[in-house]
């Protein structure tokens, strides 16, 4: 069974930085993309930032743009998140998220705390 696993969640102060990982337990063919998502306490789950297959395309959300940047490493499909000048309400649980033609496939969750 396939198993996505993040890590690099921590405690940081504002202004810092963190970086995210997160990598397939076994490869998973036909992967269209590769995403972020987010979930801070008492809100609903949000979109953070999505790259293509091909790691040429990349989105984000429009809050977050400047400030996060989405890469992959698509031989060892694994997906990495660079968060920068992060900010209390970048407090989350951060999901990744691989999706396929078929099905989506998500991670358990990386705390990501900011305090001020």
């Amino acid at each position: 069974q396939v198993r996505l696993v993040e890590s690099g969640g921590g405690l940081v102060q504002a202004g810092g930085s963190l970086r995210l990982s997160c990598a397939a337990s076994t490869r998973i063919l036909g992967i269209r993309a590769m995403a972020w998502y987010r979930q801070a306490p008492g809100k609903e789950r949000e979109f953070v930032a999505e790259i293509s297959s091909t790691g040429d395309s990349a989105n984000y959300a429009d809050s977050l743009k400047g400030r996060f940047t989405v890469s992959s490493d698509n031989a060892k499909n694994t997906v990495f998140l660079q968060m920068n000048s992060l900010k209390p309400e970048d407090t989350a649980v951060y999901y990744c998220n691989f999706k396929t033609g078929f099905r989506a496939y998500w991670g358990q969750g990386t705390q990501v705390t900011v305090s001020s």
